[in-house]
């Protein structure tokens, strides 16, 4: 039985990677600080026998002993990750250095869950994993942006200086049920502002694009990725390159809701990239891997999730 831990554990990627190792029958060890992460999202799991759970900063030492670590500590929203931005990029860095330093005490492989924001706003199109990016470093966004670029630094330093056996994965935008209905993020906003029959906000004229992968899709691949072998390193893309605009994904929540809300438009936030999609031919070849959840179907079980919990 492998024993691993998933630091962000009781957030909505953690809570669905915690739920799924369990399932297949992995010993979990959640850590979250719950800042952003809920016990709600791991509450049916805490009395599973191999399932424990642990209220902890990662920006601070952890001394236990594992197989894996799957490292999703940081808040990922920017409502979240611009609160404290401080404290963001201390979670990125010190929390990087710390589960580095913890699988290479215990010789554990390494999980980094990076993101597409490493890309900024691209002048490629879409991003392969070969482009270095283009990011402001001293934005408003910086934080999380460059916080995410200093960790994949640092894995790939320990990969190369100690032998480290890690992974790197560059999620791009996921959505799916145990998203926070406020946390910022486009999918959330606009189907909780269409339930609840509010105007829904678009930043900009909607012509920026997006492409959505359901959560289910995306912990597929995380687990594959972990489950290479070690000279399989990364970075690899992540996420649907079913590309949408931000109008077009407003006018099928508001179908897929039945809706009668009305669309308002605000000025776009600074450093807000205009188009976010992933080649991923590397996941395709090296992982065999592919989204299999269409948009549509995505939507209607989030909606479905979203429902539940505006009533309660």
């Amino acid at each position: 039985m492998k024993r691993i831990l998933v630091t962000g554990g009781a957030g909505f990627l953690g809570s669905h990677l915690c739920e799924r190792l369990v399932a297949s029958g992995s010993d979990v060890l959640c850590v979250d600080n719950f800042f952003t992460g809920n016990k709600e999202n791991i509450k049916h799991l805490l009395k599973h026998p191999h399932f424990e759970l642990i209220r902890h900063d990662v920006t601070f030492p952890l001394y236990v002993e594992v197989d894996e670590i799957y490292n999703l500590a940081c808040p990922a929203s920017p409502v979240h990750y611009q609160y404290d931005p401080v404290q963001t990029t201390k979670t990125s860095v010190h929390g990087a250095i710390n589960m580095l330093g913890l699988a290479k005490r215990v010789k554990a492989k390494i999980l980094q869950a990076s993101t597409s924001e490493v890309y900024g706003d691209p002048e490629v199109q879409p991003q392969p994993e070969a482009y270095w990016g283009r990011v402001n470093p001293i934005g408003i966004r910086s934080c999380y942006d460059e916080g995410k670029r200093c960790a994949e630094t640092l894995f790939f330093d320990y990969w190369r200086q100690h032998h480290l056996r890690i992974k790197v994965v560059r999620i791009f935008n996921t959505y799916g049920p145990r998203m926070q209905p406020g946390d910022g993020r486009v999918v959330s906003n606009f189907i909780v502002q269409a339930l609840n029959g509010d105007d829904i906000t678009i930043y900009g004229d909607g012509s920026q694009t997006r492409s959505f992968c359901y959560v289910d899709d995306l912990i597929d691949a995380l687990i594959l990725t972990m489950g290479t072998g070690d000279e399989f390193t990364g970075p690899v893309n992540i996420g649907n390159p079913s590309e949408i605009s931000i109008m077009a994904l407003a006018q099928i929540v508001i179908e897929l809701t039945g809706s009668k809300s009305k669309l308002v438009f605000k000025p776009l936030p600074r450093d807000d990239p205009k188009q976010r999609q992933p080649d991923i031919d590397l996941a395709k070849s090296r992982l065999d891997w592919h989204p299999s959840v269409d948009l549509i179907n995505g939507l209607k079980k989030t909606i479905a999730y979203f429902k539940i919990q505006i009533s309660i």
